[in-house]
């Protein structure tokens, strides 16, 4: 099977919605920035509706429908909550993500192979409605034949160690948790599955994982929206669109 395509961006918008609500207010517009990201180049926007709705809002993600002119992936944890407003929202992608009440963001990538039956019963209703579905996982055989067993469409694999390990410097693990990284995006490609990949993700940590030729899709947001308080949004999107091109151009 070959890989076709250009690497696709996709900016998390999470993190504007995140400085909102710390004020309660309606300002900074989450799905301004949105806007914005498409105007700077973004292929798609994410946004997760948690459980608590610590970030996005129910709001959010029904003026994302109604004005987004690129595709919406919707992350969502496997609740009937969500999947109810999946299905009535019908945004292009939904991407099932482990999700804990305490955690300050999602830590690790689902458990597909201990909740296959129930996954794959949860995720039959969004595919019918015509949604993409994709799983949120570790770069883990096991993990990534049971996505593949229950009918997902694409994984995404979490970048989060391999990110965290470059950070504290312990380059030895990172280039381990890189190598499988790249096993597996090759192993979930063998299988018919897209592969996107994302959680972490910096300039400094983009190039290696836009090499991959398998990965068609990186999400970033944290990283994103913490540098356009610098440099503004439209510039740190094409920043990092500049540095997934290189790497990609170069592989």
């Amino acid at each position: 099977m070959s890989v076709q395509g250009k690497l696709r961006l996709g900016v998390n918008i999470d993190h504007v919605a995140t400085v909102r609500n710390a004020r309660g207010s309606a300002y900074p517009d989450p799905v301004r920035a949105a806007q914005l990201a498409e105007d700077a180049g973004a292929d798609g926007i994410t946004a997760h509706l948690r459980e608590d709705r610590r970030h996005i809002s129910d709001n959010d993600i029904e003026r994302l429908v109604a004005t987004l002119r690129v595709p919406l992936n919707f992350e969502m944890a496997a609740t009937e909550e969500m999947q109810a407003i999946a299905i009535r929202h019908k945004p292009h992608a939904v991407c099932i993500v482990p999700e804990k009440r305490e955690e300050k963001t999602t830590e690790g990538g689902l458990e597909v192979a201990r909740e296959e039956n129930k996954l794959a019963h949860f995720i039959t209703p969004l595919r019918e409605a015509g949604s993409r579905v994709s799983i949120f996982i570790a770069a883990d055989q096991r993990q990534i034949d049971a996505a593949h067993r229950i009918g997902a469409q694409v994984i995404e694999l979490h970048t989060g160690a391999y990110c965290d390990l470059h950070a504290e410097g312990r380059f030895d693990e990172r280039d381990a948790e890189l190598d499988r990284m790249r096993e597996m995006s090759t192993y979930a490609h063998s299988l018919g599955l897209e592969v996107h990949a994302g959680h972490g993700i910096t300039y400094d940590t983009v190039q290696p994982i836009a090499a991959f030729p398998e990965i068609m899709e990186l999400n970033i947001g944290h990283f994103i929206v913490g540098e356009a308080i610098f440099r503004g949004l439209n510039p740190a999107i094409a920043e990092m669109r500049r540095l997934m091109d290189a790497a990609r151009s170069d592989a």
